[in-house]
């Protein structure tokens, strides 16, 4: 008999339904959120298991870990398809979704999630952090531009050196106002050597990482981009081709199709955020700055004909489909489209 086992993940405790032939619940019960437990459990149980599903999460990862260690079938469930499944019950509740995770799992109608290594999500923590201190910094200095507004105290363009003083010179004369702004100037100040400190971890663990260094050497790919890709793909041999990074990173368009009707919109925005928001970064820097290569010659005669957001767009997804391959190859970027298709045909 097929044993599938459905886990829907909470802080605390997980619900657990186990199924057997036809979708027949054979038990359902809560356990606690802790790798060992849930090993225990399971192999408790007087059966055979045939898989065990939950929907990729947070904790969905380290418990992933500590199944697949203890030699359990565990799979990770893509959300955005758990979600849009789960949907349909009128009633939503842990039991409920740990029955409907067991479902999908039996029969069949889910994606995979790839399970990403320690080391990958090391350095997402690293880029995470980085990223909401830089995001905190960002909202400061736009309050500080707005309380200067109120009384009609306009900044201006200001380098980041600058700013402080631009501040205290427009706030001079009112005693309110300077008081309301010199804690925000302290923290802002903090902030800054914080993300200093968190931009030379990141350049120094580039500049070590073989992989990043061989990224880099594409225009408009730094130590950010090259890590955000690194950890994001995790394992380049999860993908038979490299032109399969595009949709995965919800780069392509998105299609509505229904009878007569056929529409192609904008991109599905589907997978990775910080990885698509990392490439058309690097799309716009290797279209603005920089010397001439053969993708950015492709992309300003694609800018002519289509416009110059979709050409960024569709360089974006091209660009991580190059690196996707130069980092199976192993081989540098190939500044003219010659150099590459000669690299092509010998490999």
């Amino acid at each position: 008999m097929d044993i599938f086992i459905g886990l829907d993940v909470s802080l605390a405790s997980t619900a657990v339904c186990v199924l057997g032939d036809r979708g027949k619940i054979l038990k359902e019960t809560d356990v606690a959120s802790e790798p060992e437990v849930l090993v225990s459990f399971l192999k408790a149980l007087p059966c055979e298991i045939t898989g065990i599903g939950l929907e990729a999460g947070p904790l969905s990862q380290w418990l992933h870990k500590g199944l697949t260690e203890a030699g359990l079938p565990a799979i990770l469930m893509e959300t955005r398809q758990v979600k849009a499944a789960l949907k349909a019950s009128p009633i939503k509740t842990d039991r409920r979704d740990a029955q409907g995770i067991a479902h999908l799992l039996q029969m069949g109608w889910f994606s995979a999630v790839h399970c990403k290594s320690v080391p990958a999500q090391e350095t997402r923590v690293l880029l995470t952090a980085r990223k909401a201190i830089q995001k905190v910094l960002i909202q400061l200095e736009l309050s500080v531009r707005g309380v200067l507004r109120n009384f009609g105290l306009k900044m201006g363009p200001v380098s980041k050196g600058r700013y402080d003083q631009r501040v205290r010179d427009l706030a001079a004369g009112n005693t309110v106002l300077k008081a309301a702004i010199e804690p925000i100037l302290r923290a802002r100040a903090e902030l800054r050597r914080e993300l200093a400190g968190f931009e030379k971890m990141v350049r120094d663990q580039a500049k070590i990482d073989p992989i990043c260094r061989l990224l880099m050497t594409m225009p408009g790919v730094g130590a950010v981009v090259a890590l955000t890709v690194k950890a994001a793909i995790d394992d380049p041999t999860r993908f038979k081709r490299s032109r399969d990074v595009g949709p995965w990173v919800g780069l392509t368009p998105g299609r509505d199709e229904s009878g007569e009707r056929s529409i192609v919109g904008a991109i599905t925005k589907v997978g990775d955020a910080g990885l698509r928001a990392a490439l058309y970064q690097a799309a716009n820097v290797m279209l603005h700055h920089g010397g001439p290569n053969w993708l950015k010659s492709w992309a300003l005669r694609l800018a002519e004909r289509r416009g110059k957001r979709r050409a960024t767009v569709a360089l974006a997804r091209r660009i991580g489909v190059v690196l996707h391959r130069m980092w199976v190859d192993g081989t540098g970027f190939r500044f003219t489209r010659d150099e590459a298709m000669a690299l092509r045909q010998n490999a």
